[in-house]
């Protein structure tokens, strides 16, 4: 008896671990088809990352659409994240002011669309709930009567602005020398903020053009002056330059526009044929202002988007002459999540030479960019399509974190962003 006892207890024991080391993914996604352009943004600037600072006026504004004629009644509710993004130990009465769910109320119907549509809104904090701790966090998105289905999720995080972060970014790297690659340096001074060791209580997270592939971690500062941790020199903090994200727009449907070929219709959608992009390895660098990879839903033809933007197939294709082996294309933006998912997937069309995609997509302007993923890794590369261009605009975000001493959660206390090139 005893023996089976002791059993049964290794057995819980060991589960409730494997529970505990269970990777849970994250990250800003659509998991229900019918859901499309998803939009996590800070309110007033929709081209900043959404980090919002503790007692600030602004607001996370969240938009998306469902592919339906119908209402749903959807809901919401918050996790909060340590700083690698998996759910910290905190409740939800440790870090919400307020009910761990509320209904979406804000939502138009389409209008003028051949795709019918409901475009759905709603911003945190709110009414219902406000936020107590500073950190990451996921909001998931559901049915009233199927709380256990995640229809969708995005990442935003909440910063108390605690300590003052100092990036600048070079490409005079450790790897080469005005070639192919940016580094970054860091300066975190923590003078107003309490920190027990600031050589080892500090974590660092830097991600390029909002990428989430080749995020990188760093938290070991080279040296220390005062107040001041300097992270220099580091290997982690050098990312390939890249090339300019490609531009195009499908803001109209009864002529084409930017990069567009042709606008058809064929029952039930608009598809936009872009023109075929050829790969930028060897060529010459070409500034272009971009906005970093996101896209902004916009038609030409009224002042409401977010209800009379319809929905168009666009045909992505891209000339390699032959096909790529060892790995995979993908194109990759805002508008893909930067994930390389089965819809962002590129696929060799022998007949023509080409990589194609069929993304459908609603009226708008886009940035994009061509990412090869080598089989058997994560990390998209730049450097067999766009190509490493040391003169790229790029932006880096940098995210600062900490876990005093007694505390079951990771406080995000410093945010920085700086651009290559300027």
């Amino acid at each position: 008896m005893k023996n089976i006892a002791t059993t049964l207890i290794t057995a819980i024991l060991t589960a409730a671990t494997a529970f505990a080391q269970q990777h849970i993914d994250t990250r800003t996604q659509i998991f229900d088809s019918n859901f499309k352009s998803l939009q996590v943004k800070l309110s007033g600037n929709d081209y900043f990352p959404p980090v919002l600072m503790m007692n600030s006026d602004k607001v996370i504004e969240v938009r998306f659409d469902e592919l339906s004629p119908e209402l749903s009644y959807l809901r919401y509710s918050v996790i909060h994240c340590n700083a690698d993004w998996q759910p910290s130990a905190l409740v939800d009465t440790e870090y919400l002011d307020g009910f761990n769910y509320a209904n979406i109320e804000e939502y138009e119907y389409s209008s003028g669309t051949f795709t019918h549509f409901v475009h759905y809104s709603f911003s945190l904090p709110n009414e219902d709930m406000s936020f107590t701790k500073s950190g990451n966090y996921l909001v998931q998105v559901y049915r009233e009567d199927e709380p256990d289905v995640i229809l969708l999720q995005a990442r935003f995080s909440v910063c108390e602005n605690a300590v003052s972060v100092y990036p600048s970014v070079s490409s005079r790297t450790d790897i080469d020398y005005n070639v192919g690659h940016q580094q970054i340096d860091i300066t975190v001074d923590t003078r107003d903020y309490q920190i027990r060791d600031i050589y080892q209580d500090l974590i660092v997270f830097v991600n390029q053009n909002s990428r989430i592939d080749n995020e990188a971690y760093v938290n070991k500062p080279l040296h220390v002056m005062g107040s001041k941790a300097v992270f220099e020199h580091n290997r982690n903090l050098i990312f390939p330059a890249g090339n300019e994200y490609r531009r195009m727009e499908i803001v109209a449907v009864n002529y084409p526009t930017m990069r567009v070929a042709r606008v058809e219709y064929f029952d039930p959608f608009y598809h936009a044929t872009l023109y075929t992009d050829e790969p930028r390895t060897d060529a010459m660098y070409l500034y272009d202002k971009t906005q970093n990879g996101r896209y902004t839903i916009r038609n030409a033809e009224t002042d409401d988007s977010d209800g009379r933007a319809d929905y168009i197939v666009t045909h992505f294709s891209l000339a390699t002459g032959e096909q790529l082996t060892g790995g995979k294309i993908y194109v990759d933006g805002e508008f893909t999540n930067h994930l390389f998912s089965p819809d962002a997937l590129m696929n060799y069309d022998a007949t023509t030479g080409c990589y194609v995609a069929d993304i459908l997509l609603k009226q708008g302007a886009y940035n994009y960019q061509y990412l090869y993923v080598p089989d058997g890794t994560d990390v998209g590369l730049t450097s067999t399509i766009e190509g490493d261009k040391y003169q790229t605009v790029n932006e880096y975000a940098v995210r600062v974190y900490n876990r005093r001493q007694g505390e079951r959660y990771d406080r995000m206390i410093g945010f920085g962003m700086v651009f290559s090139g300027r």
